[in-house]
């Protein structure tokens, strides 16, 4: 069993649409709503691939009620700790080509649906424009993230109480997304030295001070951006960069640089995880289904060529999905035999 942590957990709306107008009225297309955070979406990967998982966390108020629904009714086993504060909601706006202009008609009337999801790539473009224009924004994706609940000291420590005793029978932990209000930057770090304590792997993916202070729980994979890890090592090279994390307690960082594809500085060399092509779709969730295939390969103790591999085809397959927490098998079972390691 793979236990992933979700300290942030969210409710997850993802809009579709074809144009954004910023003064104006914005015709919705698609509307997708689910169980959201980081480690959330990692377990639905890891589930669609037939792994047995357990999703931990907090959530609290209706919101975090709604998460926690949504995880029975995808059949998720769960056991989050409730907490006093209202859990999060985030946005994402994806945009798609062939979708009608943002504001068809100007009288407002018209009826989102919210039926099946499909997008395309990923940012929004354009808030500068006159009043009334709608921007296009054809294959970007914008997401906006609520800062989430003010956790107390008492809900944290019946947290940890949790996890530990869940963590005692796990094959690996994967402990990612940001921080809610209230718990220190240096937690995943203590979740990752209790993992450690008990001679289960773990892996962190993280960024801002969460990250830097990841490393001093000697995770077994630190997983940043090429973006989260200059912010944490600032200068120098992604290839230096990672190995200054290893310096400070990681054993193994892979660090997920887009289209450029992985690079993962280990106790066994360094190694290069090079896409043959580019997916279009919405990147929300890529990083989530890239850890989901190093948290297997740790478990199933893969080569790190073929983990990497697997973990890189993944990410590209999220991206061609419609939302977080899904993979596309077809480009999956594509792209995976194409992915050149060097």
């Amino acid at each position: 069993m793979i236990v992933t942590v979700t300290l942030n957990a969210a409710l997850d709306t993802t809009y579709r649409v074809g144009a954004v107008d910023w003064d104006g009225v914005n015709r919705v297309s698609a509307v997708h709503r689910r169980a959201g955070g980081k480690g959330v979406n990692v377990a639905r990967v890891l589930a669609a691939l037939g792994h047995d998982v357990l999703a931990v966390g907090l959530a609290g108020g209706p919101t975090g009620q709604a998460v926690l629904s949504d995880l029975d009714s995808a059949g998720l086993a769960h056991a989050f700790t409730p907490i006093a504060g209202e859990s999060r909601a985030t946005l994402v706006i994806s945009a798609h080509p062939d979708d009608p202009p943002a504001a068809e008609d100007p009288s407002g009337g018209g009826d989102p649906s919210g039926g099946g999801d499909p997008s395309s790539a990923g940012g929004l473009s354009g808030a500068g424009g006159f009043a009334g224009t709608a921007v296009p924004a054809a294959g970007r994706t914008a997401l906006f993230n609520e800062p989430g609940p003010e956790v107390t000291p008492d809900e944290l420590r019946n947290f940890v109480m949790s996890y530990e005793a869940r963590v005692k029978a796990a094959d690996a932990v994967v402990i990612s997304g940001s921080l809610p209000r209230g718990v220190p930057a240096d937690f995943y770090a203590t979740l990752a030295l209790i993992a450690a304590r008990h001679g289960v792997p773990a892996i962190v993916d993280a960024d801002g001070e969460p990250l830097r202070h990841a490393p001093t729980g000697r995770p077994t994979i630190v997983k940043p951006n090429h973006e989260e890890l200059a912010r944490a090592v600032p200068g120098g090279t992604p290839a230096e960069g990672a190995q200054a994390l290893r310096s400070r307690g990681a054993e193994s960082v892979v660090v997920s640089m887009g289209k450029d594809g992985l690079l993962a500085v280990t106790p066994e060399g360094d190694f290069r995880a090079r896409m043959p092509y580019t997916v279009a779709g919405n990147p929300t969730g890529a990083g989530d289904a890239l850890v989901a295939g190093l948290a297997l390969g740790l478990v199933e103790a893969a080569a790190w060529p073929e983990r990497l591999r697997r973990a890189a085809a993944l990410g590209a397959a999220a991206v061609a999905a419609p939302v977080a927490g899904d993979f596309d098998h077809n480009v999956y079972t594509d792209i995976h035999p194409k992915i050149d390691i060097s």
